[in-house]
């Protein structure tokens, strides 16, 4: 079986500001972050160095026996528009790498950028071929800053223009939902992937699987296992959503997401698919996860090199 991971995280340094907090790598533990006036397990305790590297993550998916990986960003771990473009050249056949403009006005001012249009363009001069807005930070309801926008139109119409894929995690249930029909009906040929499931543990969440009625937009499944944690493993409300989601929508529009590194704080990262294979109430076909775990994301994304790896015995076996 093929398994790519269509959301996951990368970081070089974490150090930024949201909404006048700070978010940054603690000394002397680089696992712990200063997350929202909170210290928090950020990354598995023996990440001590607090960088989020290429390397690491290829070691855990050649491990889990992951091929390849889409990576998206968000505004909690500060712009890695530069790391990721080395990733992605160094990486090529194992990693997408999503670019992020800086939407917010101080933040430009401060880091020296142009426009967001300004940001987009470079951005996607520079190889890139897709942008990912966290919408459920930068267009929250007090953010002052709308989804559908004219200033995000023109952003939406310079990538469906480029044939470059948009990454766009909405606010809770339902909220965004008018607004990204507007953004689909005026670029129906942009490709959009939703992520976090619709934030699938708060109501109003499958009014946002709905939006992959439309030819050209997907669902990922990134941080799952997080709106599941108080179940816990093997998650059989998610293995519930999923086939709900499916049902309504078709298996070929649903991909398997991780959200590492964050989410195996508390699981490992095979766990973060393993219970999908797993199903103790046999919800899902092997068709079904063959096409949720690998087959959507490797035909949406190109991912037509990656390894196949072998699995290697543990020491304790």
């Amino acid at each position: 079986m093929s398994i790519i991971d269509a959301h996951a995280h990368l970081w070089m340094r974490q150090n930024t500001v949201v909404d006048g907090q700070c978010i940054r790598t603690l000394s002397p533990n680089g696992s712990r972050s200063e997350f929202f006036g909170q210290e928090v397990q950020m990354l598995p305790p023996f990440m001590i160095d607090g960088c989020n590297s290429a390397e690491v993550f290829l070691s855990n998916m050649d491990y889990a026996r992951v091929g390849g990986a889409v990576i998206v960003q968000e505004i909690i771990d500060g712009l890695q528009n530069d790391y990721l473009r080395e990733v992605q050249q160094k990486y090529a056949t194992r990693f997408f790498c999503y670019a992020m403009p800086e939407l917010r006005t101080e933040m430009q001012r401060k880091l020296g950028l142009g426009t967001p249009l300004e940001q987009a363009t470079q951005l996607l001069d520079s190889g890139f071929r897709g942008l990912a807005f966290p919408g459920h930070r930068l267009f929250a309801p007090d953010s002052g800053i709308a989804l559908n926008s004219p200033e995000m139109m023109d952003i939406y119409k310079l990538m469906e223009q480029r044939g470059a894929f948009l990454s766009m995690c909405l606010y809770d249930g339902d909220y965004h939902v008018q607004q990204m029909k507007e953004v689909i009906a005026e670029c129906p040929d942009l490709t959009i992937v939703i992520g976090h499931f619709g934030m699938v543990t708060v109501p109003g969440w499958m009014e946002q699987i709905k939006l992959a009625h439309n030819r050209n937009v997907y669902v990922e499944s990134g941080g799952i296992t997080w709106l599941f944690n108080s179940e816990f493993y093997p998650y059989p409300s998610a293995i519930r959503a999923i086939r709900a989601a499916a049902d309504e929508v078709g298996i070929r529009k649903l991909m398997w997401g991780s959200d590492y590194p964050r989410t195996i704080t508390a699981i490992t990262y095979k766990m973060s698919y393993d219970f999908v294979l797993k199903d103790p109430e046999n919800l899902l076909s092997e068709a079904d996860k063959r096409a949720f775990l690998g087959e959507n994301a490797e035909r949406l994304y190109g991912f037509y090199d990656v390894p196949l790896l072998p699995y290697i015995k543990n020491m304790s076996e």
